[in-house]
């Protein structure tokens, strides 16, 4: 297992690992938190897809530190699920996959006694892929009240275009173990088109939706950012001069992300 997980949750009949962090009590309400008789709001945060062996800068290794941050200062409950293929999980990464994955962890935080608190709202945030994919995830979870994306992607057309490339990139990064899978490459390949948060943000309406992308970001082009605010029609969109794709690592696009969930627990009062 991965030395950060001390959680774990099913998706699929898959046994994934997560990081779970939940406050204590009289930290929560000495940062503005939920009073001792309130639901407590959780956050998911979603990793994106590793640049190599061990993740590279995409790792979610500090992500976790991520989740202590907001569980302790804000007064949230803060899981980062560590999807199918990732260090720790079972299973072998499919697009679909992923976002299942992050369904059932809504449906973990939302329902299971395992959390240790009972939790209301679930907010979702994400980075890169698992910032698209939290888009997605929210548009067929109603649970999910709001989406804090950084450096998203518009769609997954790129690796439409080619996904043996991104076969052997997902083998290369340690994400499949099964040598034969997929069984069915078709309909493996096929997730990467149907599936686009340009496609189902507008879903999220009423519903928050903060987009943070970095000016000089070379992976994603800040485009997709624009894209996506227009396609939702009420985004909040934060450009980070001079950032690039990696902004769990800028501290400016980090502030932007807790200083927008503060704000979420404000506007929606008791997390019942």
């Amino acid at each position: 297992m991965d030395g950060s997980a001390n959680h774990h949750y099913g998706s699929g009949g898959l046994r994934l690992a997560a990081h779970l962090e939940t406050p204590d009590p009289e930290d929560a309400v000495a940062n503005g938190g939920p009073q001792p008789d309130e639901h407590v709001p959780a956050v998911l945060i979603c990793h994106g897809f590793p640049s190599g062996p061990g993740g590279g800068a995409n790792s979610p290794a500090t992500f976790p530190e991520l989740a202590r941050r907001i569980s302790r200062q804000l007064g949230w409950v803060a899981m980062v699920p560590y999807l199918r293929g990732m260090p720790g999980s079972e299973g072998n990464f499919s697009l679909d996959g992923w976002r299942d994955d992050l369904l059932a962890a809504a449906r973990h935080l939302r329902d299971s006694d395992e959390v240790g608190v009972q939790v209301g709202g679930i907010w979702a945030v994400g980075f890169g892929t698992g910032a698209g994919l939290a888009i997605c995830a929210a548009a067929a979870e109603p649970a999910i009240r709001g989406v804090g994306a950084l450096a998203t992607p518009a769609d997954w057309s790129d690796w439409a275009d080619n996904p043996r490339r991104l076969l052997l990139h997902a083998r290369d990064a340690g994400l499949l173990s099964d040598p034969e899978f997929p069984a069915d490459f078709h309909s493996w390949a096929g997730a990467l088109a149907s599936i686009s948060p340009e496609a189902c943000v507008d879903q999220l309406r009423p519903r928050n939706l903060l987009l943070v992308h970095g000016s000089n970001d070379n992976a994603v082009p800040p485009l997709d950012a624009r894209a996506l605010a227009a396609a939702h029609g009420a985004a909040d969109l934060r450009m980070i001069s001079g950032a690039g794709h990696h902004l769990r690592h800028d501290p400016r696009a980090i502030a932007v992300l807790l200083g927008w969930l503060v704000r979420q627990r404000r506007l929606n009062g008791r997390i019942d």
